[in-house]
């Protein structure tokens, strides 16, 4: 059994490699002690990367998301992450051989993310976070539309919500709108949501045919909701 700080070795190593063999460039802090461990290099960003060894339990990846380190007094003290400090977290399962990256709206501030790869027994369906649509191997690296929507999602996400002010949104879909099928909304809920806040909107379909839109809140909504 592999000591904790050989398995954080052997995961920052894993997923440094996994990174490089898909042309990312990979850098490592000269300092100590900072809050992530590598730096991918996707050209016109360059990602925080906080690296974690993942235990499987059956189906189920636990990614464990606090640090701990011992305080002054001695007693061990445990943080999460935020956005300020990290900008994503890199998972390694040893058992397949794989490498995750979970982005900040699913790991932020929390103490453990479960990585499904299998339905439950109960056919439970809603908050389950399905492994496969954050393996490495899923995300589109040369434009980073896998998880994060857009390679330029915070700049538009800054306008979006300055326009929604001022110019209340429109109750109907807009030329851009995405379609997205009603079990692909199901599965990755937060992962839309994150999106149509920033300014995304979406046609939801079943069966091919329209049954819902999903938009940023009108002004009027904004306005009731605080007041």
């Amino acid at each position: 059994m592999h000591s904790t700080n050989r398995k954080g070795a052997v995961a920052e190593t894993a997923i440094a490699a996994a990174a490089a063999k898909r042309g990312i460039g990979v850098l490592w802090p000269v300092t100590e002690h900072l809050r992530y461990d590598l730096v991918f290099d996707l050209g016109a960003k360059l990602l925080r990367v906080q690296c974690k060894w993942a235990r499987r339990k059956g189906d189920v990846l636990i990614v464990t998301l606090q640090s701990c380190r011992r305080g002054r007094g001695g007693a061990f003290q445990t943080k999460g992450y935020d956005e300020h400090e990290i900008d994503a977290v890199a998972a390694y399962d040893a058992d397949e051989d794989r490498c995750y990256l979970l982005p900040m709206q699913l790991v932020a501030n929390r103490r453990v993310v479960y990585l499904r790869s299998g339905p439950p027994k109960n056919n439970q369906r809603l908050g389950i976070v399905w492994a496969h649509l954050y393996e490495f191997a899923s995300i589109d690296w040369e434009n980073f539309t896998a998880l994060w929507g857009c390679s330029s999602g915070e700049e538009r996400s800054a306008g979006s919500r300055k326009g929604v002010g001022s110019n209340p949104t429109s109750s109907t879909p807009s030329s851009n709108v995405e379609s997205v099928g009603s079990n692909e909304l199901w599965e990755r809920c937060a992962h839309y949501l994150h999106r149509a806040a920033a300014g995304d909107e979406f046609l939801i379909t079943r069966r091919g045919k329209p049954v819902a839109h999903l938009s940023p809140p009108q002004a009027s909504l904004l306005d009731a909701a605080s007041s």
